[in-house]
């Protein structure tokens, strides 16, 4: 049929017939443009689809395109080099290799049954990359091929390179959100590529293969793409995007009884995930954590012992710190650990993070707050961004509901809450996590206490397992404080990359949990947090609490008190250590500041009664 719309009216001729009657061979011949094209079948009809097969396979095996339209009886001014990156040729060029009808719409490009093809645009490159092409942070430029709207990855693959034969490699994830992984070996190297089922799958790593050899994204979606970092990139995007997200959930998997434990019920799972050279292949899950809600004001602890708040990515940074103690405590116990610790000591100082050694945030949803206000759903395919970006919503800080989900834009003016007024009954007021991710890009996510010891440490990506726009969330993590300014040594604005998954992760039904469950490296199994007392269920503080920290950090300290960052002679209250941080404090002037600066309203602080604590008490 394809063979007869490029060239109209070819006769097949009958060349033999062999064998036995009951399984007879026969041999169809069909001429296009004084090539002779055969093909052979149990009848006619599949001898003749064999050899159309053979004539239209040699168009696209042509070594240039220009000769492809030769043997079709056409010509082209130009000589074409069909492995250019240059788009030289016209659009006509591979008109003739168009599918009509698609015949099977579950993975065919513009289809994925709400009418797109991917929920987050760019898919995995290739899993055997080598170092030298992993530093490369920009992707390729557009393919100069015409969008292939409607046709299938896995065909237009088949075209070029045929007989592929692709490979099931492994299936996870919970029941209503399956992950299968299919791989396909192309010219020596092994794409992948993950769905919901395989066929889509199998299409994703057809699709892989395609951008990364043949140059050809197949889906331009702005907002999908993902958008590089600023610095150091050790590994292509969405190669890394999707090797986080597995990690993590399948740790929480580990965790949880392959998700059949009760506290494996959960609306946001958060992860965080250290890669120490190019190899995601060496990555390490530091943390696992769940959670979409804020203490009830009523059970603030004025010693520390209550988290106030539990959003999945508010409790698995709290177990990246809990980890940075270790890893300091690691350094400080014998010379045999000093090599097995992430960190190094600095010419300026106390410690630094080893070289390579990187930190990426999986989330699987976008943060609360003005990365998802605007974007409540995954991004079409005729997206093209935010329309409307100046408008003065966009932006705005806001803050969390107590014990609620969902969050409000901050007062126009300066809000200080007091500890007896929310005793009282006041709401208490927590910022979003849109609003302290863009805080941690800024003043590290080590926190006040800790940069007494260390350099600021950055997020190297934040990656969303669903609803990732990327004008949304970077705008909201970064962009919108880029004017920020006079920012102490060593204090920057970080610009993580930012990435959505090739197979976004579904919405979770039912009711948000009450709980919140963290992990972290090293820990035996999960610890429960009710998330309106910040506590366990007997009433226990959390192992993530600021007491047990300030604990860590006191005999850090006692250890450590000649080579501070910034000297503090005799620690006491929890509030005044963490004022010493001095440096610090002076970025969180600047963060303020530039919130202020920009219209976006003023950052709402917790009573400070809370941090009024010494480890006597």
């Amino acid at each position: 049929m394809q063979l007869n719309e490029i060239k109209p009216g070819l006769q097949y001729k009958l060349l033999s017939q062999t064998g036995p009657v009951h399984a007879p061979m026969f041999v169809m011949a069909v001429e296009v443009n004084g090539q002779v094209f055969e093909g052979s079948g149990p009848t006619k009809k599949k001898a003749k689809l064999h050899a159309a097969e053979k004539a239209l396979r040699s168009f696209v095996q042509f070594p240039n395109a220009s000769e492809a339209h030769l043997a079709m009886g056409r010509t082209l001014s130009v000589n074409t080099d069909f492995t250019s990156d240059q788009a030289d040729f016209p659009d006509t060029l591979f008109n003739g290799f168009e599918t009509p009808v698609p015949s099977d719409a579950s993975f065919y490009l513009g289809s994925n049954g709400d009418g797109s093809f991917s929920s987050s645009g760019d898919y995995s490159l290739p899993s055997s990359a080598v170092a030298s092409s992993l530093s490369q942070s920009p992707l390729p430029a557009p393919s100069p091929y015409p969008s292939a709207s409607g046709k299938n990855p896995v065909m237009i693959l088949n075209e070029l390179r045929p007989g592929l034969k692709y490979e099931f490699l492994s299936e996870s994830g919970e029941s209503h959100a399956k992950n299968f992984v299919m791989a396909v070996a192309v010219d020596g190297q092994t794409f992948e590529g993950s769905g919901r089922n395989k066929k889509l799958a199998k299409a994703r790593a057809a699709q892989s293969a395609l951008a990364s050899l043949f140059n050809m994204q197949l889906d331009q979606t702005p907002s999908r793409q993902p958008i590089p970092s600023e610095g150091l990139q050790l590994h292509l995007p969405q190669v890394l995007a999707d090797a986080v997200a597995r990690l993590v959930v399948d740790k929480f998997s580990d965790l949880t009884e392959n998700f059949t434990s009760p506290h494996a019920r959960r609306k946001v799972l958060a992860g965080i995930v250290m890669t120490t050279g190019t190899d995601v292949k060496d990555a390490l899950v530091i943390s696992v954590s769940t959670g979409t809600k804020c203490i009830n004001g009523e059970y603030m602890s004025d010693r520390g012992l209550a988290l106030n708040d539990c959003h999945a990515e508010i409790v698995s940074r709290r177990c990246l710190l809990k980890f940075l103690y270790t890893q300091l405590e690691l350094y400080l116990s014998n010379k045999e650990d000093q090599q097995k610790s992430i960190f190094i000591k600095s010419e300026r100082g106390g410690f630094k993070l080893k070289e390579n050694v990187q930190f990426h945030l999986y989330i699987s949803t976008s943060p609360c707050g003005d990365a998802r206000i605007f974007s409540p759903h995954e991004a079409a395919q005729e997206d093209q961004g935010d329309r409307h970006p100046n408008r003065k919503a966009r932006g705005q800080l806001r803050t969390k509901i107590e014990s609620g989900e969902g969050t409000i834009p901050v007062r126009s003016t300066t809000t200080i809450q007091t500890w007896d007024g929310v005793l009282q009954g006041e709401r208490l007021l927590t910022m979003s996590c849109s609003d302290k991710i863009a805080r941690w890009n800024v003043l590290g996510i080590q926190g006040a206490l800790l940069s007494l010891f260390v350099e600021p440490i950055y997020f190297s990506s934040i990656i969303l397992g669903s609803l990732y726009h990327g004008d949304h969330l970077s705008r909201a993590v970064y962009q919108r404080i880029a004017e920020i300014e006079d920012l102490p040594p060593l204090y920057t604005l970080n610009r993580p990359l930012l990435s959505g998954i090739s197979n976004a992760e579904a919405r979770q039904p039912g009711k948000a949990p009450n709980f919140s469950v963290n992990w972290t490296v090293g820990d035996t199994g999960l610890e429960v947090i009710n998330a309106t007392t910040g506590k366990d269920e007997m009433g226990r503080a959390s192992r993530l609490c600021k007491h047990a920290f300030y604990s860590r950090w006191m005999r850090i300290h006692a250890k450590l008190s000649s080579s501070l960052r910034s000297k503090i002679l005799k620690p006491n209250l929890y509030h005044e250590t963490k004022q010493g941080a001095t440096e610090y404090q002076t970025a969180k002037e600047c963060l303020f500041k530039a919130f202020l600066k920009a219209g976006l309203g003023a950052w709402v602080e917790k009573p400070i009664e809370q941090d009024q604590f010494s480890l006597t008490v």
